[in-house]
């Protein structure tokens, strides 16, 4: 299976797939290397969050919409209150979209 474009909507993914495309576009770089890039930045964010994230968040707020497709979950909340041990903010309207991490493995 392919791995998950998780990160790639991210400010630092949308950066760096600018940057690879203006690397293809000038000769730079070819376009299976940057493909590679990406398919490795997947990666390293995904064990990244694994290994070094130890927070934990509790989320409440009203479900909006939901939607399960090719495994993974979406979620939309309307006044979704995020609480964690060192504070808690109100969000108008979140986006989650959650996928089982051992599908990126395989």
């Amino acid at each position: 299976m392919a791995t998950f474009e998780l990160y790639r909507r991210s400010t630092i993914g949308m950066c760096l797939t600018e940057t690879l495309d203006e690397m293809v576009s000038n000769g730079i770089l070819s376009p299976e290397h940057a493909i590679q890039v990406l398919v490795q930045f997947d990666k390293s964010m995904t064990e990244a969050l694994e290994t070094q994230v130890k927070s934990k968040v509790t989320i409440k707020g009203h479900l909006h919409t939901y939607r399960f497709c090719d495994n993974v979950w979406t979620f939309i909340l309307q006044d979704a209150l995020f609480k964690s041990e060192e504070c808690q903010e109100t969000v108008n309207r979140v986006k989650i979209v959650a996928c089982d991490s051992k599908l990126l493995t395989q």
